[in-house]
């Protein structure tokens, strides 16, 4: 079966054919970093990482690319706060930091890139100059507008006709603004022009000094990292408009090129009727969440409902996931413990659990290729675990050859595939590990690099008394587990 994927753009269920027929293109817009994660942000992180996994399981080359939010005005109202920083780059930073700490908490796979838009403002500057040389964008007062009356296909993401679009923007742009519709690419001025204290961050560019508009980051850092046409974009469903429908206007006015064959989006993680945001403080965090329930159960939680379906957080729906995790854990364990058993035998043949693996096998594949039905697919799982403990309860002997086929699947499809961490599995056990190190290996050399000797002495002490040796050399920073 074909994976079939639902396209915002069209509307519509389609097979998925990437321009390459060997690999895949995937952008994920990332976090604006100006607080700690929470579940919502997990709920998109989580099944983002699940379409990559099941690319790669398909066979296909994954380039991953998620970006950073490192420069924006929700950063800088946090300068100078409970010791996060005097700066945005500060402020940034810090939240960068916690970021990945709590992406790798939850088993994501690492994307290829982490771009920043503070690292890409020359690449901005360079895609808003082509926009006005082409005649999409104009210049007022040192800020630069989108005119989205130039582009003809603008609105078909939302489906919105022009003269149905909102304003955009803040009301001091509107008055610098052709059409009410027009966004900013570049804004002219500090982060807070009646704070020249803010902390934000500036930048020259042919227009002065600024700052880059929001919806403009995106196309540069894609292009940049994945060329001018990609395969998958996603993001929230509450960033269809303005967010990505600007990212295709500027995109492909200024490549010529479609900008993404497939859109998906994220529906949104509600509590109490509301989505869940850290503006509104209905939140839970990731690290309260994993700390609370462990990765697996939240990883659990956050599958449970496909990915375009809406989900509301509660106690009760996070019980039945740790409820549901441990049952797939249990049959796992129990199949692992009975086949390395001596009542597991060569000779042993029970249809019914070998039929019971292989037609799990086909559900779960008929599922993820339904545009990543991981509900279902979860489903598939929890089948095994209860055919296993059938098998177990029913017999004195038992087969070998299912339950190794049972252990395969779970390991293949709930391992590999839905990325959940299973007990006694060790190379996936060892590989957390060795990017955990590498991680604080890494934030010690920002540490270095900042200057902040101290704490980067700190963190090596730390890591060797875990055990893990840190050498700085002429090459680099070697460690030794």
């Amino acid at each position: 079966m074909t994976l079939h994927v639902s396209n915002s753009l069209t509307g519509d269920r389609e097979p998925f054919e990437p321009q390459d027929p060997d690999s895949v293109l995937l952008y994920y817009c990332g976090l604006t970093v100006s607080d700690l994660a929470h579940l919502g942000h997990a709920r998109s992180w989580v099944h983002v990482d699940v379409m990559h996994r099941w690319l790669e399981h398909l066979g296909y080359d994954v380039r991953h690319v998620e970006n950073f939010t490192d420069v924006n005005e929700k950063i800088v109202a946090r300068v100078g706060e409970d010791d996060l920083g005097e700066s945005e780059p500060d402020v940034a930073r810090h939240f960068v930091e916690e970021v990945l700490t709590d992406m790798r908490s939850l088993n994501l796979k690492r994307a290829d890139v982490y771009p920043r838009v503070s690292e890409h403002v020359p690449e901005i500057v360079g895609m808003v100059e082509t926009l006005v040389e082409k005649g999409y964008a104009y210049e007022a007062n040192g800020s630069v507008y989108f005119d989205v009356t130039e582009f003809e296909d603008y609105g078909k993401l939302s489906n919105q006709q022009l003269d149905e679009i909102e304003q955009q923007g803040d009301p001091d742009e509107r008055s610098e603004k052709r059409n009410p519709a027009d966004f900013a690419l570049w804004k002219a001025g500090e982060a807070h022009p009646d704070d020249a204290e803010s902390g934000g961050e500036t930048w020259d560019s042919p227009w002065g000094e600024g700052r880059p508009g929001w919806h403009i980051e995106c196309s540069a850092m894609s292009t940049t990292h994945l060329g001018d046409s990609i395969d998958i974009h996603v993001g929230g469903r509450d960033l269809v408009f303005p967010h990505h429908e600007n990212e295709i206007a500027q995109s492909e006015a200024a490549t010529g090129e479609q900008f993404a064959r497939y859109w998906l989006h994220v529906n949104l993680l509600e509590t109490a009727g509301e989505k869940m945001s850290s503006s509104l403080e209905n939140y839970f965090t990731v690290r309260n969440a994993v700390s609370e329930f462990g990765p697996n159960a939240i990883r659990m939680f956050l599958l449970s409902a496909a990915y375009d379906n809406a989900q509301t957080y509660s106690e009760a729906a996070l019980d039945e996931a740790v409820e549901r995790w441990e049952r797939l854990e249990r049959g796992y364990r129990t199949a692992v413990e009975t086949a390395d058993g001596v009542d597991a035998r060569t000779k042993v043949e029970d249809g019914e659990l070998r039929d019971a693996v292989a037609e799990a096998r086909e559900t779960f594949t008929a599922a993820m290729n339904d545009n990543f039905n991981t509900r279902e697919a979860i489903a598939a799982v929890l089948s095994i675990a209860s055919a296993v403990h059938r098998h177990v309860d029913e017999r004195e002997e038992y087969d070998y050859r299912a339950l190794c086929d049972a252990i395969d699947a779970f390991e293949e499809l709930g391992g590999e595939v839905l990325g959940f961490a299973l007990a006694g599995d060790a190379d996936g056990t060892a590989r957390l590990a060795e990017e955990l190190v590498e991680l604080v290996v890494e934030v010690r050399e920002n540490e270095r690099e900042a200057g902040n000797y101290e704490r980067a002495d700190d963190l090596r002490d730390e890591l060797e008394a875990l055990g893990v040796t840190v050498e700085d050399t002429a090459d680099g920073v070697e460690y030794h587990l």
